[in-house]
Formats: structure tokens, sequence, C-alpha cells
């Protein structure tokens, strides 16, 4: 008897918790009987996995989480390593959603979902011209950056005309490529300051808006700094000390030439083929004539960082600072993207340099030099 109240009291416990959990989903995985989906939150810049769920004969599957008022979640179904869909979900939402196991689905009873699902299609659409425009244009330049400005039109709008929906989040953090944001105009920060106040009516305690809060308060830090700089004809640099592939520190201001870039970048793909294409014929060029190059990784993997380096066998100073964005460098500085170059010229920063690719820099070292 002891045994059977027990068991009763467990049952009860857990209809209990059952019935606590306040937003449901009810999925199909088409043509997938008997498989694993997990279930994931978004923690602001990571998947947190919540649980994993194994559908039936059907493919049909039920999860149920329990969300606080005023605080939606971004929730993602997976299957395998593959997306397959995106929710946001709010307290009290009854979801059904249907998909395959390459992410084709369909999502009812959430409006939010709804455009998450349209926000996502868009960005894929844009990012995909982007690719066939590198693939297939002989000049690709002018294409993209009449695609992006599109682009970026087109999110602004969005972005303005939704302002209190969360589905803005993600849109303003999306990336053309690894160094590159949609939104990386440096206005940018003001925008999103302003949708933050406008989400913060709504969401005050949402993780997703105080995450945006902070970044808009970095990008506006950024945008004074800059001003600052660009109003003055000359200013005096910060000194950088950090560790270089020995892990000695290695200080700016006992490696400076008669001209000194500092070059802030990431081992990217992309900005290695520009480290040999570029600069180390640049730097080869202008060395013997008081060229020198302080170029300073914002990669958190110090490994990567260190294997770039080695392979490249870059012959100017190199440190890296793990802590990327919050790296006291990137408000000193002014990096609101990467790569990101300054000068220094007899012991100041020389606020007029506009350098925008290798030609810009042969330029410049052709005057100074």
């Amino acid at each position: 008897m002891k045994s059977f109240k027990l068991a009763a009291a467990a049952a009860l416990l857990l209809l209990a918790a059952a019935c606590g959990k306040n937003t449901k989903i009810e999925g199909t995985l088409h043509e997938a009987p008997g498989k694993q989906v997990s279930v994931k939150l978004l923690d602001v810049n990571r998947f947190q996995l919540l649980d994993s769920v194994k559908t039936d004969a059907k493919g049909h599957f039920s999860y149920s989480l329990d969300l606080k008022k005023a605080q939606p979640e971004f929730v993602y179904l997976f299957y395998g390593n593959r997306q397959i869909a995106s929710l946001l979900l709010q307290k009290g939402d009854k979801v059904k959603v249907e998909t395959d196991t390459l992410g084709v689905y369909t999502v009812e009873g959430s409006e939010e979902s709804l455009k998450l699902q349209k926000v996502e299609q868009e960005y894929n659409s844009f990012m995909r011209d982007m690719n066939r425009i590198l693939e297939k244009e002989y000049n690709p330049d002018a294409a993209l950056s009449r695609r992006y400005v599109s682009y970026y039109r087109d999110r602004m709008a969005y972005v303005m005309g939704n302002s209190k929906s969360l589905t803005v989040v993600p849109v303003l953090f999306q990336q053309v490529n690894p160094t590159f944001q949609v939104f990386s105009q440096p206005t940018d920060g003001i925008m999103m300051n302003a949708v933050c106040d406008s989400l913060k009516t709504v969401y005050p305690e949402s993780r997703y808006v105080k995450a945006l809060e902070k970044e808009a308060q970095r990008r506006i830090s950024l945008l004074e700094v800059n001003s600052r700089i660009q109003t003055a004809e000359q200013v005096g640099y910060i000194d950088i000390n950090l560790p270089g592939l020995d892990g000695k520190n290695v200080t700016l201001s006992e490696n400076l030439g008669k001209v000194t870039m500092v070059y802030f970048w990431q081992a990217t793909a992309e900005q290695k083929m520009f480290n040999l294409d570029a600069l180390v014929p640049i730097y080869e060029q202008f060395h013997d004539r008081g060229f020198e190059i302080y170029a300073v990784s914002m990669d958190a993997d110090k490994a990567a960082w260190a294997a770039a380096i080695r392979n490249q066998q870059l012959p100017w100073v190199n440190v890296c600072d793990t802590r990327g964005a919050q790296s006291p460098y990137v408000i000193s500085y002014g990096i609101g993207s990467l790569p990101m170059v300054w000068f220094i010229v007899d012991g100041l920063v020389d606020s007029d340099a506009k350098v925008r690719n290798a030609a810009d820099i042969k330029d410049y070292l052709r005057r100074k030099l």
C-alpha cells in the first residue's frame, strides 16, 4: 500500500509539472518516424539544449515549456545538426509545426514565429544573391554594393515598422560575412538605441532586449570616439601592449617606424588572403624606407591566429587580443568592423588618412615616405 501511495504521489507531481508548462509545441517531422528532434533555446549568442524528443511512428512529437510573461524566447528545432524550424514563443502559445529533415517548415499559432520565418527567408535569399554575384560576376563590386544597399534599406524599413517586435533583434545582428554586419553604418547605434527604447516598453526584462541595449551603447560610444578623432587634426596614439607568438608582450611604442600602420584584423579566410596578396608586397616595398606594421588580431582562438601567422610567415609585429569585442582597444581605436587601419606618423595618429584598400595604402605611403 505504501509503495502504491508513493507511485500515485509521483504521478501527481509529474502531472502538475506538465500542467505548469504554459507553452506547447505540437510537431510533425515528415518521413522520420522514431527519430530524435533537439529543442534548443537561443541564449543571446549561443544555443542552449533544452531537451530531445522522439517522434512516434507517424513522425509526431510534442514538447512543452514554461515561459515568463513578457519574456518571449527564441526556440529552435534541430534534426541532427540541421536547423529545421525557428520559433519565437510567448507565454501561452500553442503552436503547430510541420517540417521535413531539410528544414522546409510551416508554423501555425504564433504570429511572431511567422514573422521570424519570413525574416530568415529574406536573409537567406539575400545571402544566396550575394554568393551568386561573387561566383558569376566578372567585376562583382558594383553588383554586391547595389544588392547590399537594397537589402540594408529594406531591413531598415522592417525594423522601423516593427519596432515592438522581438524579430527585429536577429535582423539587427545579421552578418554579410564574419567581419561585416548588415547594420554596420556608424549611425546605426543611434537607431538601435531608439528601437531598444521601444522594445523596453513591451519587454523590459527580455534578455534579448538587454543584449541589444548593450550593443547599441557600444556602437554609440564608437560613434563618439570616431567623431572626436575626425574633428581633430592629429591626436596622440594610445599605446598597445599585447602578447606575441612567444607569449611575451610586445608594445606598440617600442615598434614604431617613420610610418606605422596599426592593423586590427581577424584570421578569416578573406583577411588572410589580404595579408598575402596585398600587405606582404607593400611591406616588402616600403619597409626599408621606414614602414612598420603592428598587427593586432582580435581572434578569440589564439591557436588559429598563431597557425595563420606561421603558415603565412608574416614578417611584421603580430600580437593577439583574445578579448575580441570586449577589448578596451575597441573603444580606444574606434573599431566598428574588421579589418581596420590607423596610421601613426611622428608619434601622432593621422586622422586624415583615408584607407579603404591596398591601393590607398600604397598611395599614402608614397606621400609619407
